[in-house]
């Protein structure tokens, strides 16, 4: 009988600290607390391969981002948390630069007035872990006013055509571009 008292009074004290954890780790609201820079993807499908970007997206949250949390003349992980990754079931040819298919990371280099566009082949990597002697190579990409305040850090692909795309970047006030065709 002492045992089996015991034994509930244990199984009464575990349940009581896996529902404090459990309670600690939500929100009021019974929701769990999403990360400040959630994650995201940009899909499409162009000459039947399939492109896709994943990557985290930051938001502004009252910050000054280009130029200061994102500055110039430095490399940029592209995003927030892990690295920006590119998977591509076909090759790509970003202006002079030909992407074969396969994984790669995106990074970014800011510029007052021009962007780059860095394709590196380490993949798996933190975000901030960066070795331009593993880059596949870097293209210009077209920069421009947003036409509106961009809260969240957003990738897109978008088709142009049968075999041609834009891959797009906008956050604050900046909007970042450069066209892409599917190699067949």
């Amino acid at each position: 009988m002492r045992k089996r008292v015991s034994y509930l009074v244990a199984t009464f004290l575990l349940t009581i600290f896996v529902s404090s954890v459990t309670a600690y780790m939500q929100t009021g609201t019974g929701q769990k607390k999403a990360p400040l820079s959630p994650p995201a993807k940009a899909e499409a499908t162009i000459g039947g391969k399939k492109i896709s970007i994943a990557y985290s997206a930051p938001s502004m949250r009252g910050r000054k981002i280009i130029g200061e949390l994102v500055p110039h003349d430095k490399v940029w992980r592209t995003g927030a948390n892990a690295a920006t990754t590119l998977m591509t079931e076909a090759d790509l040819q970003f202006g002079d630069l030909r992407v074969p298919k396969g994984t790669y990371t995106l990074y970014t280099l800011p510029g007052q007035s021009e962007w780059k566009l860095l394709v590196n082949k380490q993949t798996g990597q933190w975000g901030t872990e960066y070795s331009e002697a593993q880059d596949l190579g870097r293209v210009a990409m077209q920069v421009k006013q947003a036409s509106a305040p961009v809260e969240k850090f957003t990738i897109s692909l978008e088709p142009a055509g049968d075999k041609g795309g834009l891959l797009k970047m906008a956050w604050e006030n900046t909007e970042a571009s450069v066209p892409f065709t599917v190699a067949q």
